[in-house]
């Protein structure tokens, strides 16, 4: 893992924009959980105060288990705002998972207040995003606001995976968090799909199986 001296400077995106507009409420947006085979997909509206330091904020998928969780309550505590929005199974499998995607990020960012200015949204696509926005390839590794809002849409996730570790125990949730390992497949064959479970997601599945 790197040092705080070698990470990159995170702010670099989010200053051009304040050059280029003023003083603006930018939100950094990104989503978790577009693979697993089971739960909702989430995603993470975050607005920052300008320049604020926080030890180790990066990349979710940079960070260890125990890192966001220690950042998680420091991102929801110090943001200007902040809101978690999800997309349902049944979403997934009624308007596919890229659309799902933006559906979530759409209600994050809508759900913010005060709301934002401009949206830095993680990724290529911006379809069905109402706020003006930029999109931000790899932008959780280029963006501070960005990087907060992928640490609270996968810890957000991670938490309700547990949960429903507790309410569906068979599945083992708790050890794979609905993506597709080979313990999930095990489980998936003896008990078949749960009431969490994408069905679109397990169509190749199942014909595997035939």
């Amino acid at each position: 893992m790197k040092t705080l001296k070698e990470r990159p400077d995170l702010w670099v995106e989010e200053r051009r924009l304040y050059d280029a507009m003023g003083d603006v409420l930018i939100c950094g947006v990104d989503e978790a959980g577009a693979g697993p085979l089971a739960g909702p997909v989430y995603a993470a509206a975050v607005i920052l105060p300008r320049e604020l330091e926080l030890p180790y904020l990066n990349d979710s998928k940079q960070l260890t288990e125990a890192r966001r969780e220690l950042l998680y309550p420091q991102i929801k505590e110090k943001a200007v705002a902040w809101a978690v929005a999800t997309a349902s199974p049944e979403e997934i499998d009624e308007i596919n998972i890229l659309n799902a995607r933006m559906l979530a990020m759409d209600r994050a960012i809508e759900m913010l207040s005060p709301k934002a200015d401009f949206a830095l949204i993680d990724g290529n696509r911006n379809t069905g995003i109402r706020c003006p926005n930029e999109t931000l390839v790899k932008g959780d590794g280029r963006s501070a606001s960005i990087a907060a809002a992928s640490i609270l849409a996968k810890v957000s996730r991670d938490h309700h995976m547990m949960d429903m570790a507790q309410r569906y125990p068979e599945y083992r949730f708790e050890k794979h968090k609905g993506y597709p390992t080979k313990l999930h497949y095990e489980m998936l064959e003896r008990y078949g799909p749960s009431p969490i479970h994408r069905i679109s997601f397990l169509k190749k599945f199942y014909e595997k199986q035939k």
